[in-house]
């Protein structure tokens, strides 16, 4: 009951942060307005979780669609992550630099974090970026200034806001319990980054794909 407690005040903790720091990131806007560095979130301890060897019952262990929905997060991450560096060069919009700062921490955290349930569901991260992320890059690297800004804040809105799906799906199926714990309570997580990016393109006028 305890480490439950302590896991809820941490994400609690998590949450408030993100948006903290989305809302100060409209004051940086201000000319003269640097403002100090804000505090990347931090992302929620995941609980290490008991062996579950292969073939024992869905119940107690590991099926196909978690492994996969494990396999794609640490592809999310890997591709936020490498988003987010771009980012921290080619933007000049410091509220921009500092949301993609926040990204590439918490989906590092995110990572470490899942590795050794993963390693336990013998699922490993992908030794290169996917096609996806590859395309993504070509097209963001021809970009500069308020046109770079917009199509990452247009890509990490509809990333993020994928993986929040993804996540609230996976914690209503998941079949190891260990694992739904953590999609459950990272998905308020993510729900709150995807906050945070909502705020920013308000701040750059930037036009959001609908909600579906």
């Amino acid at each position: 009951m305890n480490s439950n407690r302590t896991y809820s005040r941490a994400l609690i903790f998590s949450a408030t942060a993100i948006l903290a720091g989305a809302t100060g990131f409209a004051q940086m806007q201000q000319p003269g307005g640097g403002g100090g560095q804000s505090t990347p979130a931090q992302q929620p301890q995941m609980q290490n979780p008991s062996a579950t060897p292969q073939g024992q019952p869905a119940s107690n262990g590991n099926t196909m669609a978690d492994q996969a929905f494990v396999s794609s997060v640490f592809e999310s991450d890997a591709a936020q992550e490498q988003l987010g560096q771009l980012a921290q060069q080619k933007s000049q919009s410091e509220d921009v630099k500092q949301l993609a700062q926040h990204m590439v921490d918490n989906r590092t955290k995110l990572d470490d974090q899942l590795t050794p349930l993963a390693d336990k569901m013998d699922v490993h991260k992908p030794s290169k970026p996917s096609k996806k992320v590859r395309q993504e890059m070509a097209k963001l690297e021809t970009l500069s200034g308020p046109q770079f800004d917009e199509e990452y804040i247009r890509t990490v809105a509809k990333e993020n806001g994928k993986d929040v799906k993804d996540f609230n799906s996976e914690a209503q199926t998941a079949q190891n319990p260990n694992l739904q714990q953590a999609a459950k309570q990272d998905a308020t997580v993510l729900a709150e980054h995807q906050q945070a990016v909502e705020q920013i393109a308000q701040t750059h006028n930037i036009t959001l794909e609908a909600k579906k």
